[in-house]
């Protein structure tokens, strides 16, 4: 059997991938709460029923986060973090048979998570943490998305500001791609993500998404967004954070028409079909206006 077989690619050409969320954090800005109330006690049970349901609306990977990463929030301690998202891990890879990632920016994190049967590394930070690059360098095959923001969680809104936003992060994110090579991670594995409300204006995410096919010719690599239930939404539409579904669905198919190669989101079911649709309108374009 191939190392392809025991490493899929978290973001193949030929679809839109997506990635479930499952967060076991107390204080995630749409779901907090669901599978941890305070600390690192998680109801592995109810996380798994969870990312079950996830994968059966149409998820292609379970994205399991221990440390919520809304604006304004706190570092959680590596051991509590890793107390979290192991024991969730372990239940949908052996239990689900899920291929699963880990959402987080610690090396520690990171190691932990790729033992407990993890196979891919999503990083909003894009590789702060030298640890982590290290870690899916010495564990040849997994997956590494690289994540754009500027500062942490707790000052990333603190007024950002672009020129030009596109330019900017296309340019940060290479040298994130180029710190990861160094550190010995395959090309292969590499995949970036221009960091959706991470440090970001209204004007930003919009051009971000818009433009998620250029990120892919700009870098070479497959391409994440991360829309879902999100506070530019909202300033669009006018719906609170439980209503925003129907922004995310429209978001996640112009993403696909646009060249996104997977996204990220908490209810898949109406998403999957919306990204078949703007792939295929994508497909359809005539190569001269794409």
């Amino acid at each position: 059997m191939s190392n392809e077989a025991f490493f899929p690619t978290i973001l193949p050409s030929g679809r839109v991938t997506i990635l479930g969320v499952v967060n076991v954090t107390p204080d995630s800005f749409s779901d907090g709460g669901r599978f941890v109330k305070s600390g690192a006690h998680v109801d592995v049970a109810a996380a798994l029923a969870a990312g079950r349901a996830l994968l059966a609306a149409g998820a292609h990977w379970l994205d399991v986060g221990g440390e919520s990463t809304r604006p304004g929030a706190d570092d959680v301690p590596v051991d509590v973090e890793i107390q979290r998202v192991v024991p969730v891990i372990e239940a949908l890879v052996a239990e689900a048979d899920a291929l699963v990632s880990v959402d987080t920016r610690k090396g520690a994190v990171a190691r932990a998570a790729i033992a407990a049967g993890a196979r891919a590394v999503n990083d909003v930070s894009g590789g702060d943490d030298p640890d982590l690059l290290a870690a899916c360098a010495e564990s040849p095959g997994t997956q590494l998305i690289l994540g754009h923001m500027r500062g942490t969680p707790a000052t990333m809104q603190d007024s950002p500001h672009f020129d030009d936003v596109l330019v900017e992060v296309a340019t940060e994110l290479m040298a994130s791609l180029d710190a990861a090579r160094r550190a010995g991670v395959a090309e292969a594995c590499l995949s970036v993500d221009p960091g959706i409300g991470f440090g970001k204006r209204l004007e930003d995410n919009l051009a971000l998404i818009a433009h998620a096919g250029w990120f892919r010719e700009r870098l070479g690599r497959p391409v994440l967004v991360g829309p879902s239930r999100k506070s530019f939404l909202g300033r669009i539409t006018g719906d609170p954070v439980d209503e925003r579904e129907t922004g995310t669905v429209a978001a996640c198919a112009v993403a696909a028409f646009a060249g996104a190669d997977g996204v990220r989101v908490h209810e898949p079911e109406f998403v999957r079909r919306a990204v078949a649709v703007g792939r295929a309108l994508r497909e359809s374009r005539r190569k001269e206006l794409s």
